[in-house]
């Protein structure tokens, strides 16, 4: 069964994250190692590293996901932005190691080139980079699709699948962050079962069974194929509350966890959104598990 939580704030400690994990229902979480608007942050403490992951397990949260810097771009031109980025990417790999995450997750940032495989090969050349300068201290990447804005690199599906078989070809452990926020602004309609079915058939094709490891399950503000990266309150947006229900329905999503990423005040945007999600899993759940009706 696919498990629901959110991104959770840490402003009071990872302990703190947790007691907010449990108290606005989430079985799974993502939150950020440090600062996202900073190149470096403070160590983290072991001792509360050790304790974060001990409630996490008595609190049974989990998977546990962090989400890297909005600095970092995997596909700088500019080579002193793509060297920062890699040192950057490397200590969000390693924060994530030492509090037990099972992955961080990453935008591929702006295009290298016009060409794609130029832009495969910055990607996937920052990716070993960064993993060999965390050494044995590192998780997986989880390579987040974006809405399309601009220059933005891995907006499609074939380049999401492209740049997961760069990164893997590479050496490098990495699976997909699939936010519907991201893809319904971008042009991949998420509204049915025949959108969804359509868009995992095509990464399956492209990329193999099972890219999805983690959801960003987020309305759209914005209309199909506006490229306005604009999370939205579940059911509340373009995608709907049938858009999600879809999404609980595709068996080739079954294995992978789903947060919310929204705007408003915690933690009722949490509570209230977990609260959706679980609601519309359950229920699809509860479909499946019915006998079928006699011929």
């Amino acid at each position: 069964m696919m498990r629901i939580g959110a991104h959770v704030p840490t402003a009071g400690g990872l302990i703190a994250s947790v007691e907010y994990s449990t108290a606005t229902g989430c079985e799974t979480i993502q939150l950020f190692a440090k600062s996202p608007r900073r190149w470096s942050g403070p160590a983290i403490d072991a001792r509360a590293a050790t304790d974060f992951r001990d409630a996490c397990r008595t609190a049974s949260v989990g998977p546990v996901f962090t989400h890297a810097s909005y600095l970092i771009n995997m596909g700088a031109e500019s080579d002193e932005l793509w060297e920062r980025s890699t040192a950057g990417l490397a200590d969000e790999l390693m924060r994530a190691a030492e509090i037990g995450a099972a992955g961080v997750v990453i935008h591929l940032g702006r295009r290298f080139s016009d060409d794609d495989i130029e832009c495969l090969d910055r990607v996937a050349q920052c990716a070993v980079r960064a993993t060999a300068l965390a050494g044995d201290r590192c998780v997986p990447l989880l390579l987040e699709n974006s809405a399309g804005a601009g220059r933005q690199f891995g907006v499609t599906v074939s380049e999401m699948s492209a740049s997961l078989v760069a990164v893997r070809a590479a050496g490098v452990e990495a699976d997909l962050c699939f936010d519907t926020c991201h893809g319904f602004a971008a042009g991949i309609d998420l509204r049915t079962d025949e959108g969804w079915a359509g868009m995992l058939d095509e990464m399956r094709a492209l990329a193999g069974p099972g890219a999805i490891r983690l959801i960003h399950a987020n309305d759209c503000k914005g209309e199909f194929g506006s490229h306005k990266d604009r999370h939205e309150w579940i059911g509340e947006g373009f995608v709907g509350l049938e858009g999600f229900a879809a999404m609980f329905r595709q068996p080739g999503l079954a294995d992978a966890s789903v947060v919310v990423e929204m705007p408003g005040d915690p933690p009722d945007k949490d509570e209230e959104n977990v609260r959706r999600l679980k609601t519309i899993r359950d229920g699809a759940v509860a479909s499946d598990d019915r006998d079928p009706a006699p011929a």
